[in-house]
């Protein structure tokens, strides 16, 4: 994989949605790619994912893992379906993870990513136990396939995600930084929490949105193309400067319409194109 600038821009995509030579159209280098709970992550797979890397000549930096059954509907579905934080889905999780980070390593990427759900402020509480113990053993389980494990932010506010990091205690474990989910979930100005969890910021995502409704207790915002919503791109690119970050900036936009999700990707370009 090639080298790359700082604070180049590239796209979050997903294996059996997208089309890498689609993505390396839109004019980018580089990206992480999303693998969904359903991907069969076979011999096949990483040939056919290898070969098209190659022969796009594409820097894929973060392999993302999703799983089977989570729902982002509203806040209350979030924390019953997603990560780990749902006991009866725990064990499955943590062995899906493993095989995307054998998978990544297969691929040569050297890092992997994930949300890991709501993370209870009670260090006290079994869920957090079981969970940091967790993240503890796939951290371990990536530092042997050299990469480092980056979770995602938006579900917690900022202060209770660095208190999670520290006590998960991992060199290789870091945040996989989302502006829009800090404003989506409601959990806290995402500029501030940038300053906060800074040191700890291993890849990010360009993506934008609007805070929930007032009066409407468990919805979520709701996500925009980039430049549209109440993130202020100009103020969060000023403070990764601020705070050293010089990797990848991956575009995120997920929209139902298919056609409207990449015109909105090429127009994200675009508009940090202008902004850097």
């Amino acid at each position: 994989m090639q080298p790359l600038d700082d604070l180049e821009v590239g796209v979050m995509f997903w294996a059996g949605r997208d089309h890498l030579a689609d993505i390396k159209a839109l004019g980018v280098r580089c990206g992480q790619l999303g693998i969904a709970g359903s991907t069969e992550l076979n011999a096949a797979c990483v040939a056919d994912w290898k070969a098209a890397i190659e022969q796009e000549q594409f820097t894929v930096g973060t392999v993302v893992a999703a799983y089977n059954g989570e729902s982002y509907t509203d806040i209350p579905t979030v924390q019953r379906t997603v990560g780990f934080i749902p006991a009866a889905t725990r064990q499955d999780r943590e062995r899906r993870t493993l095989e995307v980070s054998d998978f990544a390593r297969a691929l040569g990427v050297g890092g992997i990513a994930c949300h890991i759900g709501f993370v209870p402020e009670d260090a006290q509480d079994p869920d957090y136990i079981h969970v940091r113990d967790l993240v503890r053993r796939i951290a371990d389980h990536a530092a042997g396939n050299g990469q480092t494990f980056a979770l995602e932010t938006g579900q917690e506010p900022a202060a209770v995600l660095l208190q999670f990091l520290k006590d998960v205690d991992r060199p290789n474990v870091g945040i996989n930084f989302d502006p829009a989910n800090m404003i989506l979930y409601g959990t806290g100005d995402p500029i501030e929490a940038l300053g906060i969890l800074g040191p700890r910021v291993l890849s990010v995502h360009c993506k934008d949105g609007d805070w929930p409704e007032p009066g409407k207790p468990g919805t979520l915002g709701k996500e925009c193309a980039l430049g549209a919503g109440s993130v202020g791109i100009g103020r969060f690119l000023a403070k990764l400067r601020q705070i050293g970050y010089q990797g990848p900036l991956s575009i995120e936009r997920e929209a139902s319409d298919p056609i409207r999700r990449m015109n909105d990707i090429e127009s994200a370009i675009a508009v940090l194109a202008s902004a850097l």
